[in-house]
């Protein structure tokens, strides 16, 4: 039998842990961060099923690649849901998709969001998409549309997570990667803001875990709370990176996230050569010599696991290195010659990267 009306204290959506309106408050707090983050080629604004782009920009390429990136915060979202602090979260989303795309040399398009939560709370999800939409802002591409999801039984009603994706596009002659890269180029650093969204695993395990202490707890050696240095957003390199390649020949950029400075590295150096870094041209943050320390964690696993503070690196011909670094700083980019491109072991051997000496103090 079939009706068209639900029968009394029949099962509904709301019942199950679905608040559509909810949803929909969502979508009208997060509207007026959204509208910031756009360009001239977005069509049409909130609630389509897919968000648009005008591509006739591209016809002024003469052999347009586009460059596309996923990837999602991890377990940094713990310490936001556990400090009930959400605007800042959409930063590192934002900069981990992004800052793969500018590694090619791509600028970035467009980028679409989706968070997944327990319990969709208008305000916390509208702090979230506020955060992607100014990192956005920030990194020069549109927030062109989103999904949030509520998934009750699955996560708990204060739990979420995001992830997002974005596209690019590069000139195919001006693409940037291994094959520019030649023995003598120079390396260079690029500052990071802190642990960036890589390595919470280990921080939250050593700091929170084994040393008990409280998100709360004023650090000195930091200069801060712990939850405020633990919290610290991602820095986004995307536009610094596409003016810099402007500015000066740029063979390659590494972005330094997950498996730490030297493996990122290696990606991009291609078979015959290595790339020789010296620990001694910088110091490492407070916030990982404490890591270390309190967790007695051994250096090469930090290095393998932390930026160590180090958030993108820059290869560059060795004669246009000083003007590199010049061109940084006038971008108020920390940045600093890091190593050098060397012959390996053999022209078949593996490219490679690795650290040398002792770190300053």
């Amino acid at each position: 039998m079939t009706t068209d009306q639900p029968r009394p204290g029949g099962a509904t959506y709301a019942a199950a842990g679905v608040d559509i309106e909810a949803g929909d408050r969502a979508v009208e707090l997060m509207k007026r961060w959204v509208a910031k983050a756009t360009r001239p080629e977005v069509l049409g604004g909130l609630g389509g099923f897919a968000g648009l782009f005008d591509a006739t920009r591209l016809t002024a390429y003469r052999r347009p690649l586009l460059a596309t990136s996923t990837d999602g915060v991890g377990t940094k979202v713990a310490i936001a849901q556990r400090m009930d602090v959400h605007h800042t979260i959409g930063f590192d989303l934002v900069g981990m998709v992004v800052d793969d795309l500018v590694v090619c040399g791509a600028e970035p398009l467009f980028m679409t969001d989706y968070i997944a939560t327990g319990k969709v709370v208008p305000e916390r999800v509208a702090a979230i998409v506020r955060g992607i939409a100014e990192a956005c802002v920030q990194a020069g591409c549109a927030l062109i549309g989103g999904e949030t999801a509520e998934h009750p039984g699955l996560l708990d009603p204060d739990e979420y997570d995001v992830a997002g994706a974005a596209t690019g596009v590069v000139e195919a002659d001006a693409l940037l990667g291994p094959e520019r890269i030649r023995e003598g180029d120079a390396v260079i650093a690029l500052s990071s803001s802190g642990l960036h969204s890589n390595g919470y695993s280990l921080a939250r395990h050593v700091l929170l875990n084994q040393a008990g202490w409280s998100l709360d707890r004023h650090v000195p050696e930091l200069g801060r709370t712990l939850g405020e240095e633990l919290l610290e957003p991602t820095r986004i390199y995307a536009l610094t990176c596409l003016e810099l390649a402007r500015k000066v020949e740029v063979h390659a950029y590494a972005h330094i996230t997950g498996g730490g400075l030297a493996a990122n590295l290696a990606r991009v150096v291609p078979a015959g050569l290595r790339a020789r870094l010296d620990r001694s041209t910088w110091r490492p943050g407070a916030v990982f010599e404490l890591i270390g320390a309190v967790g007695q964690v051994a250096g090469e696993e930090l290095e393998r696991t932390l930026n160590m503070g180090v958030g993108m690196v820059a290869v560059v011909p060795a004669e246009v290195a000083d003007t590199t670094l010049n061109t940084l700083h006038a971008m108020e980019q920390s940045a600093w010659l890091l190593g050098s491109i060397e012959p390996s072991d053999g022209p078949d051997a593996p490219g490679g990267a690795a650290l040398h000496g002792a770190y300053a103090h």
